[in-house]
């Protein structure tokens, strides 16, 4: 037996949430890429994307008087904000100063095959749905398939043993942020979700901070060396990958089975794709249209069933 429930939420308010984390975490590859280039540091952009968003999401709680210190919750809060935003994210913002952000799509895009096997409790549930596993299945082949040509580069022996190593490291970051989230699904606060994701991302962006002066990155800081398109990028990031996106995804776990809202991960890099083409000038050939066809029929598999089963409540209701 599954050792959680799920929630009921409006189907229209549940659309409107994973459009949010569909479309908006697909175009976060983008902006983390303008950030750095534009001269941003790696940690000192998750300190101040994800400090910053916790704060101001915390704020408008305290607005609306919401009941904020419960020391159980932001301890929770706290392993799920590292695990998600520190270990997960960082690996990422890291990685795409060495990989094709087209490389590092792919590999976080395993979250949802982690989801499906580190999700003990929901066993019997998960294995049991064929439409899961196999959606599952052609969606990660779906992505292999996207960037295949890339990969095809990349172990023609014009990669390097740093790839490699990055690739490995992303495969963790994939494994962080699955237990991160299903730690979250499994404990669910007290506290509203607004609250919990601002003490999220606040202890998330905290942790950023000694990692940024133990890499260097305080010490040969240049403010005016920042270019204003890194800005732009971060402020992108704060508001709408993280407070908007981010919560939406937290939220999305207390309400939907995680294994469909892990499908984020192979929506993603279709987002990532189309934002290459349109604003960097990027060639798509006709196998990463074969990609991104494959991508979606998995997602329209994984969710079918859930589909037909609102449907069928709202025809005999």
């Amino acid at each position: 037996m599954p050792t959680t429930t799920t929630k009921t939420a409006s189907p229209l308010l549940v659309f409107i949430a994973f459009a949010i984390v569909y479309l908006v975490w697909g175009s976060t590859y983008f902006f983390i890429r303008i950030a750095e280039q534009g001269g941003m540091p790696p940690f000192m952009l998750g300190a101040i994307r994800f400090t910053t968003a916790g704060l101001l999401l915390m704020g408008w709680c305290a607005v609306k008087k919401e009941k904020i210190f419960v020391l159980r919750d932001i301890a929770s809060a706290a392993v799920t904000g590292i695990l998600l935003l520190f270990v997960g994210i960082g690996i990422v913002l890291l990685s795409e100063r060495t990989l094709p952000s087209g490389m590092v799509a792919i590999l976080v895009s395993s979250a949802p095959i982690w989801f499906v096997v580190l999700d003990k409790g929901n066993w019997a549930v998960n294995f049991k749905s064929k439409a899961t596993i196999i959606g599952l299945i052609i969606g990660f082949g779906g992505v292999i398939l996207l960037f295949s040509e890339q990969i095809g580069h990349l172990f023609s022996g014009t990669g390097s043993s740093s790839m490699l190593v990055w690739m490995l490291l992303l495969l963790c970051g994939s494994v962080a942020w699955s237990t991160g989230s299903l730690f979250a699904k499994h404990n669910p606060p007290s506290v509203s979700g607004s609250v919990s994701t601002a003490w999220q991302m606040i202890a998330g962006g905290v942790v950023y901070i000694p990692a940024a002066l133990l890499h260097g990155e305080f010490k040969h800081l240049d403010i005016q060396a920042i270019q204003p398109q890194s800005w732009v990028g971060v402020l992108y990031l704060i508001v709408f990958g993280s407070i908007a996106a981010y919560s939406a995804y937290v939220w999305l776990l207390q309400v939907r089975p995680a294994t469909q809202v892990s499908t984020y991960a192979y929506v993603n890099p279709v987002i990532a794709v189309i934002l290459g083409m349109v604003f960097a000038g990027e060639h798509i050939s006709l196998v990463q249209i074969a990609g991104l066809v494959v991508i979606l029929t998995s997602v329209l598999m994984i969710n079918l069933a859930k589909y037909r089963k609102t449907r069928r409540v709202l025809v005999t209701g």
